[in-house]
């Protein structure tokens, strides 16, 4: 089974939870074995049609998965996928 590393701010969609292990060929097939025990994650994660929110990065070992296939790529049982959503703030000075 594939370990899901699951971000600070997730955690509370996933019952404290900062790994799992679930299974799935691809990234798609472990995102939604995740989602399926997890059902308040989906909405973190993906907009009303289904797709993955912009603002949700997936690691796949540290790659991109936007560059290695996408939801498309396998996983194999020793891999890890990173969940890691992109952090926006700042400030303007004016």
């Amino acid at each position: 089974m594939a370990r899901i590393l699951i971000p600070t701010p997730l955690r509370q969609f996933a019952e404290k939870n900062d790994t799992v292990e679930l299974p799935g060929a691809t990234v798609a097939e472990v995102l939604a074995a995740l989602t399926a025990r997890f059902p308040e994650l989906k909405k973190n994660l993906y907009s009303e049609e289904g797709k993955l929110r912009s603002f949700v990065n997936v690691y796949l070992n540290d790659e991109d998965i936007r560059y290695i296939g996408k939801e498309s790529a396998a996983v194999q049982d020793s891999d890890t996928l990173s969940i890691v959503p992109s952090i926006a703030g700042g400030s303007h000075v004016g």
